[in-house]
């Protein structure tokens, strides 16, 4: 019997837009028949999407009479994906598909028909989802993530990757504060997880010194579920955990592609903000984890080396996630004395692409926060610099953009009176 599962129907799909969240599937098993050849380029570029990393997709022609002849002899799939043209054909195409298939089996149907009256009889009959062609890699994406995920659920799991353009531009101290504003201002739960093995900071910057922590995760992938994290996890504040860094120089930190999959995918289960310092240096893993992430920022300063750098991620970035929204990134220590600077308006039209934030060169607040194990916030909350940082933070979870108060000479005597 092919199962069941409740979905919007075709005149009730919401409109896509560019901040939708879709949780990644899990290693499942996907059999496209397809009788376009638009369509089947559509399932192939979606194959390609980082949520669909997991997934093992196959592609073949013919539709639903090749599906049916397909498994006659062999055992269906996870998913199967069916595209068909016609109207009168589909529900005993249907009929005939279930008495072949295995139990637990979900259909996605591809079809030109917009009506609910059919979408309502393809439900009954045990159809996941009905996609009205033609359609889109995200299209694709988000029919098949969604069978995995309930709607309850799609504020869960959402990493976001903060990366330096350079080493040296204050990207783990961005993060770490960017994480405090989630967890503080937004009420999020949310984690903290640096990726600096031998260097990393946040144990300083949240005055932490916990015996574990990532190191002993990442060197024991075979323990990582949900009870092992949670005994990994220092908490900071009532919202805020961090999965802390050795910091250590004992041993040497190379790990292989997938090396932090598990740990990822155990957070995303549990906490409904995953925050990665990712450290400064280009390999396997690191650019999985900027891949594998729903939003990236990029943090740098206003120079040559940094714009290069930042329009060489951006586009290597945008290649790769051609149906993600482009990564974020903000300017860093704007205004250092005496140095030479490329303007924000320079940096902008390079990358083709505003910062969502220009942090000012302030090393006076900044030594004694990171002196004192302290956070931006703690030590200057009406600090302007505390204010980016919830800039960043409502942009990344989006959660919409922070509105900056008013202000001026006749501001106080304005709120008395509305206070009158």
């Amino acid at each position: 019997m092919i199962s069941y599962e409740q979905r919007q129907g075709p005149e009730e799909q919401p409109a896509a837009s560019a901040d939708d969240h879709i949780a990644p599937a899990p290693r499942v098993s996907v059999q496209a028949f397809c009788e376009t050849v638009e369509t089947a380029a559509a399932v192939q570029a979606a194959g390609e999407d980082r949520r669909l990393d997991k997934a093992h997709l196959k592609i073949q022609m013919g539709g639903m009479a090749a599906a049916i002849e397909a498994y006659r002899t062999a055992p269906t799939p996870n998913v199967i994906l069916l595209e068909t043209e016609g109207r009168s054909d589909i529900l005993t195409g249907l009929d005939d598909l279930a008495s072949v298939c295995d139990a637990g089996t979900r259909v996605i149907v591809i079809g030109r028909v917009n009506d609910v009256l059919l979408y309502r009889e393809l439900v009954r009959r045990g159809v996941s989802d009905y996609v009205i062609a033609p359609v889109k890699p995200l299209d694709i994406v988000r029919s098949i993530c969604g069978l995995f995920s309930v709607p309850e659920a799609k504020a869960v799991g959402r990493i976001i990757a903060i990366a330096g353009a350079k080493g040296g531009v204050g990207a783990s101290t961005i993060a770490h504060n960017t994480a405090w504003a989630i967890a503080r201002d937004l009420a999020l739960d949310s984690v903290v997880a640096d990726l600096d093995l031998a260097f990393g900071t946040a144990g300083l910057d949240y005055n932490q010194d916990p015996p574990q922590g990532i190191a002993d995760a990442v060197f024991s992938p075979d323990r990582v579920d949900t009870a092992f994290i949670d005994r990994l996890l220092s908490k900071c504040t009532d919202h805020l955990s961090l999965l802390a860094a050795p910091a250590t120089l004992d041993r040497v930190y190379d790990f292989g592609v997938e090396a932090f999959d598990s740990i990822f995918d155990t957070l995303r289960t549990t906490m409904p903000c995953i925050v990665l310092d990712v450290p400064h240096q280009w390999n396997g893993w690191t650019k999985r984890a900027l891949i594998g992430a729903d939003d990236i920022l990029i943090v740098a300063e206003p120079d040559l080396a940094n714009l290069r750098n930042t329009k060489n991620m951006f586009d290597m970035l945008k290649a790769s996630r051609p149906n993600d929204r482009p990564p974020l990134y903000c300017l860093n220590k704007v205004g250092v004395p005496k140095r030479p600077e490329i303007s924000t308006s320079e940096f902008a039209k390079a990358i083709e692409n505003q910062p969502i934030v220009s942090i000012p060169f302030e090393p006076q607040i900044f030594g004694s926060a990171a002196n004192n194990g302290q956070m931006i916030a703690e030590i200057a909350a009406t600090h302007r610099t505390s204010e980016m940082f919830l800039q960043i933070a409502q942009r990344l979870t989006g959660r919409g953009e922070a509105k900056k108060p008013r202000t001026g000479f006749l501001q106080p005597l304005l709120g008395k009176l509305r206070a009158r």
